[in-house]
């Protein structure tokens, strides 16, 4: 796959402690991500993504994460956090996921064998402002620490797309190489156990990224 953009978008997810917001700022990370999905053991609280949130520096976006949430507790988060960025998990659809006047990411599941929809992207969610490839199957939640075939990527996703899925300071260079995303997205490669952040992991992924824009 051939670049699109210069610089490749990176987006920690599943944070829960508001240090971990601070050092991700300050490697310059483009958005950090706290989830929402009832069965996450990554859940945060909306008063709590509402406080960590404040650690946030200028020109980072918040993102909150969904899987299947009803559409009061969405807004209620909405109301709370004020995230500059949705994304959705579950089987939402897009007149869901835009009823919130908040731009949003549609996740697509890459893993087990169903057979993908036939009806390109753009068209099933005409209002996302772009998608995440992710490793779970439909109805699993994300943060499994899997990579799935990069080959099945669609070709023209016709938007902004991130890759997910096991992604790691291991394999970031090569995931970014091979794939070229406009961004990539993680959350267990950087963790000790689920929500707490390692700090040299943190800053070795987004080393390997950066590595990676440097590479032609």
């Amino acid at each position: 796959m051939k670049p699109n953009f210069f610089r490749t978008r990176i987006k920690f997810c599943g944070l829960t402690r508001a240090g971990d917001v601070r050092l991700a700022s300050e490697l310059g990370v483009d958005a950090v991500g706290f989830v929402f999905a009832r069965h996450s053991k990554r859940r945060v609280e909306p008063e709590e993504a509402r406080a960590m949130r404040t650690a946030l520096a200028p020109f980072v976006d918040s993102v909150a994460l969904f899987m299947d949430n009803t559409q009061d507790e969405v807004r209620e988060i909405v109301r709370h956090m004020r995230p500059s960025l949705l994304q959705f998990h579950g089987s939402e659809d897009d007149a869901f996921c835009r009823s919130f006047g908040v731009a949003y990411l549609k996740a697509i599941p890459m893993g087990g064998n169903a057979p993908a929809s036939t009806m390109p992207l753009r068209a099933r969610y005409p209002n996302a402002a772009g998608f995440l490839f992710d490793s779970h199957e439909p109805g699993e939640d994300g943060g499994s620490g899997k990579v799935f075939d990069w080959s099945r990527i669609p070709q023209d996703p016709g938007k902004p797309w991130l890759l997910a899925g096991g992604l790691n300071a291991s394999n970031a260079f090569e995931a970014t190489i091979a794939t070229r995303p406009w961004g990539v997205d993680v959350s267990s490669g950087i963790e000790l156990s689920p929500g707490i952040k390692d700090g040299d992991l943190m800053r070795k992924f987004v080393d390997e990224v950066r590595r990676a824009d440097c590479h032609t």
